[in-house]
């Protein structure tokens, strides 16, 4: 399981000219998944995140955790996070996934999150999405198990 991770003032999601996600301070995760993964990687990578101290302190060090800063979650889903372009010019997605197992473990992870009290907005499992945000920093991080 591969996510994108990056420290937002905000974000969103629109499908079809509808947002179907929106967050003010918080993460915005690009959330792939692999053929291979199981609710290990899943519980592994969703505590994890909860975890981190990205968000700044008085002294302006990484020292505070999302949950500190009552921040939020936006995720979407993202198999190109698995598009291999090592040979040709357009990606191939054979580590991607299929999309049953893909949606169910992906639904598990934003559960896993909002069992901790994290608010978790997201976008829409296999649509074509336009995301929005303001990185804060900017902090990017990728983080996979």
């Amino acid at each position: 399981m591969r996510v994108v991770l990056q420290r937002v003032k905000e974000a969103s999601v629109t499908v079809e000219g509808a947002i179907t996600g929106q967050i003010d301070q918080g993460f915005l995760l690009l959330v792939g998944v692999t053929h291979e993964d199981t609710l290990e990687q899943v519980n592994w990578l969703a505590d994890k995140i909860a975890g981190l101290r990205v968000f700044e302190d008085e002294e302006e060090r990484m020292n505070r955790s999302l949950q500190d800063v009552d921040g939020q979650i936006l995720s979407v889903s993202q198999f190109t996070l698995y598009g291999d372009v090592k040979k040709g010019r357009r990606p191939a997605f054979t580590e991607a996934a299929k999309p049953d197992l893909a949606n169910e473990l992906y639904e598990a992870f934003n559960a896993r999150l909002r069992t901790q009290g994290i608010t978790v907005e997201t976008g829409q499992f296999g649509a074509m999405m336009d995301v929005a945000l303001v990185n804060d920093g900017p902090v990017t991080l990728i983080l996979e198990k």
